[in-house]
């Protein structure tokens, strides 16, 4: 198994509250939060890890190498931003298989990875999305299922309970095959609420353990929580 992990975020959110490092690299008691996403996918059987780098990309680089235990570490530097989709869309060129899984690098859902690669290969799915059930909430957008499909994506608003996009998922990298490399664009809006019709987008449900360190508040959270 294969994975990108979008590591090139600026952290703006969390200026103030850490250091001028890539969001990823926030210290998470003794480590990096990236040390943990890393650990996670090791611990699930993940060979190679395409690291997506921007912003002060030679702190990953020289923080981490090419290893991380015995998985492989390569690096997709934007040389400017190329949002969500267009660096998904670049790392994919490192990728060797037919497709990868795709993380946000400031994010840790405890999904199992195998589970969700064979659902991926039994439904014959373009991309298989992440998801998780989620009660009184408006921080989130919510994603609409239909006959285990992904029929639709709706705005952040206050909602009872819904299914947030949980931040993983596995795609084909044929689906990109139209989209120049270079091109700047996000994965979220421009792509998955553009084509949803298109592609077969289905879900992947989990009730996993999930945390986003986005803002202060939940970064803070994420101290005591996450351990390794």
């Amino acid at each position: 198994m294969e994975a990108i992990v979008l590591a090139g975020g600026l952290g703006t959110r969390l200026r103030g509250v850490i250091n001028d490092v890539p969001k990823p690299m926030a210290p998470v008691g003794k480590y990096p939060f990236l040390t943990y996403l890393l650990n996670y996918l090791w611990k699930q059987g993940v060979k190679k890890v395409i690291l997506s780098v921007g912003y002060k990309h030679e702190i990953i680089q020289n923080y981490y190498g090419d290893l991380f235990k015995d998985m492989t570490l390569k690096y997709s530097i934007e040389e400017e931003l190329l949002g969500t989709g267009g660096a998904i869309k670049q790392s994919m060129e490192f990728v060797e298989g037919k497709y990868s899984f795709v993380l946000n690098g400031d994010s840790f859902f405890d999904v199992n990875l195998s589970h969700m690669n064979k659902t991926h290969l039994e439904n014959n799915a373009d991309i298989t999305m992440s998801l998780k059930k989620m009660y009184n909430f408006d921080r989130y957008g919510t994603v609409e299922v239909d006959n285990s499909r992904i029929i639709s994506f709706k705005e952040k608003k206050h909602v009872k309970s819904g299914f947030i996009n949980g931040g993983i998922y596995l795609i084909n990298k044929k689906v990109f095959e139209t989209i120049p490399t270079g091109q700047k664009f996000s994965i979220e809006v421009d792509f998955f609420q553009k084509y949803s019709e298109n592609l077969k987008i289905i879900p992947f449900i989990s009730d996993g353990y999930f945390i986003d360190i986005g803002l202060p508040e939940d970064y803070k959270r994420a101290q005591s929580e996450l351990v390794l």
